[in-house]
């Protein structure tokens, strides 16, 4: 005891054995009083009190407090002064004794224990001082950051806190990035992302999908858009994918499995920079051979539903740290007689109520008539039949009209893509297709999808009237030379969905290393 019991730790050397059982810092409760435990962490506070120290050590996204003060046997002043010494967030070990403290320890997850320091080495010991602290990390801004128009992501703009203490833009968060991973809500955020990833699968195969991987190079733009990021291939100009739309409905439709899914990253050479957008994201795109616009529209809200359903019942503790990111008005559910309930409630609330179904020329007559009563007008002006709809619009319908989840079907034909079925019985002069759009509160648009033309002659007329050359895609038109039944799908933003589960108010903070357009690293 004494010297020997706080330092560096040694080097770990193959040949030597080592008896030493690590306890996880979330098992500790009470029942373990009186117990001497060893736990690793990384060293998230110190603070000295007199002639004694407390730290906390967190692991993951859990904390404990751990107590030494010097005696005139086990603890020397030594000790005590090389605890409160060592910079934060270095990895140490600390063994003692569990206690249950008079009152709860409300600084961490553990409350009802407190550890004494009987032994304390440093294992890898922080070389530099952190960018930010963990704790200003963890502490939400005053307010939410804006959803319409630009994002520049600009720390220097941000006005200070009210309560006068430091807080952490999302700047200087992604610049260290690896740091700002370490908060217990960021720990939450992508424990519930994993969840969903897994969920997807399971939800599908239960209904004998099967999972395909489409190319991420291809020869021309997947959709007919020019927003792509070009790249040389062996000599030829290929781009990254934007969809993994035409190569899924091939599978589907005309290779005989009826039901694919594919799942993985594409890319958009656009510059977005806002609140909603990347230039890598992940998308979950499902495709039924026989399924119409309802089957498709009903089987999207059931995976939805299926997602916060677990969410509710299994991630609680995950939502509840991730809250504490949350500004007040992300917190509250967009209705005013629920203005105060928390995230779980939210989903709660979405979870048992169905989505409204909204045509889109119901939607712009609503949409007009907000913007003649509103005293001021969308900054986008509503006009007329067959304009392209923006996030502004869409979030008043699901925020402010409906306050819950929209599916917008039957769009226009002009403004939506070359390979959506034409609408049975439009009428001549507005000429819709049986596409639809999931709309989630706080978000916008979250699923986009639609019946597929299936019939060659109707496919070439309208890639013909929308001027995409039919050589840049002629191996998609063969596809339909030898029989291709009627299908439909759909495309699910991952991270927009994760996004909703979590209430967070940027996309960039539910992806890991996000990519955008002025992203500092690659």
């Amino acid at each position: 005891i004494g010297k020997d019991s706080f330092g560096d730790a040694p080097m770990v050397q193959s040949q030597e054995y080592t008896d030493k059982k690590w306890f996880k810092i979330d098992h500790l409760s009470p029942m373990l009083a009186n117990d001497t435990v060893l736990v690793r962490g990384s060293l998230q506070t110190s603070r000295s009190v007199g002639k004694g120290v407390f730290v906390v050590l967190r692991s993951t996204m859990y904390t404990v407090q751990g107590v030494c003060f010097q005696d005139n046997k086990d603890i020397p002043p030594e000790m005590i002064k090389y605890i409160a010494g060592l910079p934060v967030e270095s990895i140490v070990d600390m063994e003692g004794v569990v206690t249950v403290p008079s009152q709860p320890v409300e600084a961490c997850t553990q409350k009802m224990v407190e550890i004494h320091i009987k032994n304390f080495f440093c294992v890898a010991k922080a070389k530099k001082a952190m960018p930010f602290q963990i704790e200003d990390a963890m502490r939400p801004d005053d307010c939410k950051e804006s959803d319409v128009g630009a994002y520049e992501a600009n720390d220097d703009a941000m006005a200070p806190r009210q309560d006068g203490l430091p807080s952490v833009g999302l700047e200087n968060r992604l610049n260290y990035r690896w740091v700002d991973l370490r908060t217990p809500a960021n720990q939450g955020i992508f424990r519930i992302e994993s969840m969903v990833g897994c969920l997807f699968r399971e939800c599908l195969m239960e209904k004998g999908f099967i999972e395909l991987h489409s190319p991420k190079l291809i020869k021309g733009a997947s959709e007919g858009g020019a927003e792509v990021f070009t790249l040389d291939y062996f000599g030829e100009q290929a781009c990254l994918s934007m969809s993994p739309q035409l190569h899924k409905q091939m599978a589907c439709a005309c290779s005989g499995f009826e039901r694919v899914f594919v799942t993985g990253p594409v890319f958009r050479a656009e510059n977005s920079n806002t609140t909603r957008h990347l230039a890598e994201f992940w998308m979950i795109e499902p495709e039924m051979a026989f399924y119409d616009l309802e089957d498709n529209a009903n089987l999207a809200e059931e995976f939805i539903q299926y997602v916060i359903k677990y969410a509710v019942e299994n991630n609680k503790e995950d939502l509840e740290f991730l809250a504490q990111r949350l500004t007040e008005e992300e917190k509250a559910l967009p209705q005013d007689k629920r203005s105060e309930m928390g995230l779980l409630e939210k989903l709660e609330f979405v979870l048992n109520n169905s989505f409204e179904r909204l045509t889109y020329t119901a939607a712009i007559e609503i949409l007009k008539e907000s913007n003649h009563n509103k005293k001021k007008k969308f900054q986008y002006e509503i006009t007329d039949w067959g304009m392209d709809l923006q996030s502004e619009h869409e979030r008043y319908l699901v925020e402010k009209h409906f306050k819950k989840p929209v599916i917008l079907t039957n769009y226009p034909a002009a403004i939506k893509s070359f390979y959506m079925r034409y609408d049975d019985n439009c009428a001549p002069d507005r000429q819709t297709v049986a596409a639809m759009d999931i709309l989630a509160p706080g978000i916008g648009e979250i699923v986009g999808g639609s019946q597929r033309e299936e019939r060659l002659d109707k496919l070439e007329q309208k890639m013909k009237d929308m001027h995409i050359p039919a050589e840049e895609l002629s191996w998609y038109l063969d596809t339909r030379r030898f029989g291709a039944c009627p299908h439909a799908g759909f495309g699910l933003g991952f991270e927009r969905l994760v996004q909703f589960v979590t209430g967070m108010g940027n996309i960039r903070d539910v992806i890991p290393f996000p990519r955008y357009p002025k992203s500092a690293e690659f």
